[in-house]
């Protein structure tokens, strides 16, 4: 049997709850946080305000000083667990066994369902699953997910991370030596399943 391994990761999943929750802030760089003028860290920053610079767990204060227009939203991680909920219902309908990572990404154990003639087959026999997996977050949950397929949990997430946000990529057996030549080092020490 050949493996077949999705990695799905919400894209800025506390700062999107937050815009998709509250209109006025959509289009706007969100920090989930504590205020700048407090001692705290990033829990999450939207697209928005990435390109300042914000990232998770940096201190407050230095994201208010790259971003001074941030609007800074304190955590509601109930709102953000039961979201998680929603979405892990959703995974589950895909029939594959689910492996949760974290509030906002898991691993999808899809073999059972894509088998083809090869390993290559195989995964390319499950984008169209995640494509639909995709689209009911989007049109049921009012979020974006980002999903990586390979036959392995290490490439998957991985492929997960390359094409942010709201992205899908598979990396073929064939193709995988291609597909990781040219990352740095440092992406497969911070990708450890």
């Amino acid at each position: 049997m050949h493996r077949v391994i999705a990695h799905l990761d919400m894209d800025a999943f506390f700062a999107s709850v937050e815009q998709r929750d509250n209109p006025a802030l959509r289009g706007k760089p969100v920090v989930v946080g504590a205020p700048p003028t407090q001692r705290g860290v990033v829990c999450a920053a939207s697209y928005e305000a990435r390109k300042f610079g914000v990232r998770s767990a940096m201190p407050s204060a230095t994201a208010g000083r790259l971003c001074p227009k941030g609007v800074f939203v304190r955590p509601r991680m109930d709102r953000y667990k039961e979201e998680s909920g929603f979405i892990l219902k959703i995974m589950a309908e895909t029939s594959a066994v689910i492996e949760p990572m974290s509030i906002d990404e898991a691993y999808l154990d899809l073999s059972a369902r894509c088998q083809g003639e090869d390993a290559d087959a195989s995964l390319l026999l499950c984008v169209p699953i995640a494509r639909q997996l995709k689209e009911r977050i989007r049109s049921e949950r009012g979020l974006t997910a980002t999903i990586g397929i390979a036959s392995n949990k290490l490439l998957a997430k991985i492929a997960s991370d390359f094409e942010k946000p709201d992205g899908l990529t598979v990396v073929s057996e064939r193709d995988k030596v291609q597909f990781l030549r040219p990352l740095p080092a440092r992406v497969l020490a911070t990708s450890r399943p």
